[in-house]
């Protein structure tokens, strides 16, 4: 089924019948990869799974997104949908839009379950800094023929720098989605924790090193109603590489 934002078409499935539970994906993910959820709800529950535009079978956005832009796009879905204070499980990037979503539209979550969920950012390394530094006046030199040379004396070919700079994820994207990206993963939303009302539960694996749990924690004490639990042996993706400890765990979470 599909869902009409901004002339966006969101694809969306729903099983089950019971009190509403909204499924939202990582970076890279769509409704499959939160399969798991579905399956193990919708016996007791009416659960809601949508492909964020960009992913699965979702339409591009049309321009450059950012998180504000995925958040109002599922603000939109949810009173559309009907299903105002609906709990929630989101994971990764589904954490970015929900720590804003929560934050300004308090009406529309219930208990929220951020499962290895992005939003504050990492501490960067001088190493980080310094190539960023180096990656901006590579992209500088491309538009000066005397720093273009000045750079050649050093060893440093601007041009292939530039081309071959950014992330794995960030390369695998296509053109029309690298602005976004850049956008997404350059916020951070730290100063919305506080203001999250919904009784939150942060589930990471202890591997993680995409959102590490030394990131949960900042989370944890700086979202009001909030409980961590850590995943031993389990990284980025936990409900995959524990799937029946995490679905305990949010069992209680949700039900209890």
């Amino acid at each position: 089924m599909f869902h009409t934002y901004h002339n966006v078409k969101v694809y969306y499935e729903c099983t089950g019948e019971g009190k509403n539970l909204l499924l939202l994906h990582g970076w890279g993910c769509n409704t499959k990869v939160m399969a798991g959820f579905a399956r193990e709800f919708s016996g007791t529950r009416k659960v809601w799974s949508i492909d964020f535009p960009g992913f699965g079978e979702s339409d591009y956005p049309n321009g450059v997104w950012t998180v504000d832009d995925y958040m109002e796009m599922t603000a939109d879905f949810i009173r559309k949908m009907g299903i105002e204070g609906t709990d929630i499980i989101c994971h990764s990037f589904g954490g970015r839009v929900m720590i804003k979503l929560a934050a300004k539209y308090p009406e529309l979550a219930g208990k929220i379950a951020f499962v290895d969920a992005a939003g504050v950012k990492k501490k960067r390394s001088l190493a980080f800094h310094l190539r960023t530094m180096l990656y901006k006046l590579c992209k500088k030199a491309l538009k000066s023929a005397f720093l273009k040379k000045l750079l050649k004396v050093f060893g440093i070919d601007a041009e292939a720098r530039v081309k071959n700079a950014g992330s794995a994820d960030y390369k695998a994207l296509p053109d029309c989605m690298k602005g976004t990206f850049v956008k997404v993963v350059n916020e951070d939303l730290t100063p919305y924790l506080s203001k999250i009302k919904s009784p939150s539960l942060l589930i990471y694996g202890e591997n993680d090193e995409d959102t590490p749990v030394s990131l949960a924690k900042i989370m944890e004490k700086k979202i009001p109603d909030a409980g961590l639990a850590v995943i031993a042996g389990a990284g980025h993706f936990s409900f995959l590489d524990a799937p029946g400890q995490v679905m305990r765990i949010l069992r209680v979470f949700l039900e209890g």
